[in-house]
């Protein structure tokens, strides 16, 4: 029988958790936000194999639907609303618009959405289609919008709440930044590599002691290589500018990067490196440029 996916059940969960209740004359009650359609119901992204029809547009017209059909259906409905939050009324068809805007744009959290069927004003059924064959819908969407999912989406078990997550934050129902997952595993990869050269291992701990001249079994090593001392306070100040920056909130990568670099100049960097060494990276960077 056609079921429910994990990943779109996480997106209505989300919404439930943060509309259902919340302040205003009219919240998103449960039986308003559905996945898989009636029994009776044939042919559609709420269908799943089991239900779909000959030709159904849910899976001929595009070759990520054909390759992603399952058991699974691929859509979302959302019954009206009416809440207040961040000093403004929003509804159903408000959202609706923010949606629809955000897929026009092609930002990257709603790619695997289809199509959205929606009323901006209650009265008016308006379609966007991604793939542009569609430009209406039945008059049930005056009072509910329907998020249809590409199948092999929802096949893959992709995360399909970071859109939903950026409209809740953006009317003030949640507390989120505008980092996607990839932006913040990136900087946990880049504060790990970090940790490993800041001494919070022991490896590090070796060679952070040594630049120091806290190592017993080294005694004086900083009269002997100087210029580790300094390569280990720019390790140490560029781990709490990172720190600093991990607190704050970033729309991209590069942003990051950018702060994270800035008190990398090529002359902190080539005075931070010993003579033999610096020898041996000209040499190295001779080679490839001849190379």
């Amino acid at each position: 029988m056609t079921r429910a996916p994990a990943n779109l059940l996480a997106v209505r969960s989300l919404l439930l958790t943060h509309l259902d209740n919340a302040p205003g004359p009219d919240d998103l009650d449960p039986g308003e936000v559905g996945i898989v359609g009636d029994p009776a119901h044939r042919g559609g992204y709420h269908c799943g194999s089991d239900r779909v029809v000959t030709n159904d547009y849910s899976v001929v017209e595009s070759p990520r639907d054909r390759a992603g059909l399952t058991l699974d259906a691929a859509a979302l409905d959302v019954g009206p609303f009416d809440v207040r939050s961040g000093g403004r009324t929003n509804t159903l068809p408000s959202f609706s618009v923010w949606c629809v805007a955000q897929c026009a744009a092609n930002a990257a959290d709603t790619r695997d959405i289809r199509e959205i069927i929606y009323s901006p004003d209650g009265s008016t059924v308006k379609r966007w289609d991604r793939l542009g064959k569609r430009t209406s819908g039945d008059s049930s969407h005056r009072w509910h919008t329907h998020f249809s999912f590409f199948r092999d989406a929802i096949k893959a078990g992709r995360d399909q709440r970071p859109l939903f997550r950026r409209y809740l934050s953006s009317i003030g129902l949640l507390e989120d930044d505008d980092m996607t997952p990839e932006e913040h595993n990136w900087l946990a990869t880049v504060h790990k590599n970090l940790t490993v050269l800041d001494g919070r291992n022991p490896v590090g701990q070796i060679y952070t002691r040594m630049a120091m001249g806290e190592d017993a079994t080294v005694p004086n090593f900083t009269s002997v290589h100087p210029t580790l001392t300094s390569l280990g306070a720019q390790i140490s100040a560029l781990q709490t500018a990172l720190t600093a920056l991990s607190n704050r909130d970033f729309t991209d990568e590069p942003a990051i990067v950018q702060g994270v670099l800035a008190s990398l100049t090529p002359e902190k960097i080539a005075a931070a490196i010993p003579p033999t060494m610096a020898k041996q990276v000209a040499d190295e960077l001779a080679r490839r440029l001849v190379a």
